[in-house]
């Protein structure tokens, strides 16, 4: 029976729950004696490789609790995006210190690390179970139905436009908000779940699935200007033109990249300034206002999903049972009974790793500035218990009496 330390880490951007698959690993992992000491490395695989490790074999169930409950990566994270020579030090440091299991918390990219360091292993014939937990506030895991951490992102979405357009109702005007997601839309389609009649904004929604052309993007904008007196907007960071390039690259002066190679997107509020901009000067809208939810929408207190929490707890417990009693390495997919309950199981890391599922046709509306109703459905069990429902003056209107 393989015998050994595991090593946990956690990687990619952070989420509101993340915390919870590293506390149900860890709580599950102590059930199995085979499993010597639990070493959780500091700022992902960036701290496997500089032996950075914490003991977490004697963490208190309460401390543990605590952290699980509180949104961000507890253990730190990295942007590194590992090498076939890095993997092969990551798996150095897992050698030397003993390491028979190995998790990895995070998004796609994390699953192609934990893919290239289980083929090493293998290579070395080094007894090393590796598993993918998956984590991702884009939702662009392949074969699941979604990620951890997305349904607390999609909650606080959908809560900030419900305050975006009661605020836009009491003044109204144009309201534009930036909303994560480089290629896969689900986020930003997550704005919908804010409306609650007719009439709710987000009236427009843009997604990364489609081609962005500003000029119907006016058309839109005034069309609904026109019709209700005011506008809200939801738009994706990722939105490209036609020849593929991010709007937002387009705008930018200088363009940063991170260790993934990906373009920065959101940092700067430079797409909504722009937007904002054209719809003032172009359409000559008086009150125009702009936001970029940036960072916000990723590790937000106070705005978690209850059924966010379960899963994400379930995941991390999964992982260490096809850990110690699974046949093989794999990343842990979330699959969608009814409606609503999830089940688990574990997928080949070949075919989540490095890619990215987008938005299915399903979800899109024709037009391509909104979601169909099988999109709200799907959404909708996600955000949990308790989402606020604003609440409408119902009184009849006055007849005037000097006009």
């Amino acid at each position: 029976m393989r015998s050994g330390k595991l090593v946990i880490a956690e990687g990619g951007g952070p989420t509101a729950v993340i915390n919870q698959s590293l506390v149900g690993a860890v709580l599950e992992a102590r059930l199995f004696p085979q499993i010597e000491r639990i070493y959780g490395a500091r700022y992902g695989v960036r701290g496997i490789v500089n032996e950075d490790f914490i003991d977490l074999s004697a963490e208190t169930r309460a401390n543990l609790e605590a952290i699980a409950a509180t949104p961000s990566s507890a253990l730190g994270s990295t942007r590194d995006k590992p090498d076939l020579a890095y993997c092969r030090n990551i798996l150095a440091s897992l050698k030397a210190h003993g390491a028979s299991w190995f998790l990895y918390i995070g998004g796609n990219d994390t699953a192609e690390t934990v893919r290239i360091v289980s083929e090493e292993a293998a290579k070395e014939g080094y007894d090393l179970r590796c598993i993918h937990v998956p984590k991702t506030i884009d939702n662009d895991l392949m074969e699941s139905d979604h990620a951890p951490g997305f349904p607390s992102a999609a909650r606080f979405v959908a809560q900030a436009f419900i305050g975006a357009d009661l605020d836009n109702r009491s003044l109204p005007g144009v309201y534009v908000a930036v909303v994560m997601g480089r290629n896969a839309g689900f986020l930003t389609a997550a704005s919908a779940a804010a409306r609650t009649v007719e009439g709710d904004g987000p009236h427009l929604i843009y997604l990364p699935e489609r081609i962005f052309d500003p000029a119907k993007f006016l058309r839109e904008v005034k069309s609904v200007h026109d019709r209700l007196g005011r506008c809200v907007i939801a738009v994706s960071e990722g939105v490209r033109d036609a020849d593929g390039t991010p709007l937002s690259v387009k705008l930018a002066h200088t363009v940063e990249k991170d260790a993934h190679g990906n373009v920065q997107l959101s940092g700067t509020g430079a797409l909504a300034d722009l937007l904002g901009a054209e719809i003032k000067f172009k359409l000559g809208i008086e009150r125009v206002r702009g936001d970029t939810f940036g960072y916000l929408q990723r590790s937000f207190a106070g705005c978690i999903s209850d059924v966010d929490c379960r899963e994400a707890r379930e995941v991390g417990e999964f992982a260490v049972q096809q850990a110690i009693w699974g046949a093989h390495d794999g990343s842990v997919a979330i699959r969608r009974i009814g409606d609503y309950a999830a089940d688990y199981a574990l997928v080949t890391l070949a075919i989540v790793a490095g890619k990215t599922k987008v938005m299915p046709e399903a979800f899109i509306a024709p037009a391509a500035n909104d979601v169909t109703p099988a999109f709200r459905a799907y959404l909708r069990p996600l955000l949990g218990s308790d989402l606020p429902q604003p609440a409408r003056l119902r009184g009849d209107a006055i007849a005037k009496v000097l006009r």
